[in-house]
């Protein structure tokens, strides 16, 4: 059994959920999600609740920016960083 990483489980869900009625079926890491029209303002807090509840995660409202959530690349980074903060604070 493979385990995905959180780079392809952030870019999976994003496939599945807001490509194909974008016609977005591959995506690469570095892409950028508001440039190619695969995340709006719309499916952001969809994106963000996966995030909280897949990798345990606080995304606070200030966390939810464009450049935050510009690539896969940089929303694995902002989920790495939050997660690093919660087990440092305890939580």
């Amino acid at each position: 059994m493979t385990t995905l990483s959180a780079r392809d489980q952030i870019r999976q869900f994003i496939i599945d959920n807001f490509g194909q009625s974008r016609n977005v079926t591959t995506l690469s890491d570095g892409d950028s999600l508001l440039e190619k029209g695969v995340i709006d303002s719309l499916t952001i807090f969809r994106l963000v609740s996966f995030l909280e509840e897949t990798f345990s995660v606080r995304i606070s409202d200030e966390d939810i920016t464009p450049t935050n959530l510009e690539s896969v690349n940089v929303i694995a980074r902002l989920v790495e960083l939050r997660g690093s903060q919660a087990l440092s604070q305890g939580a």
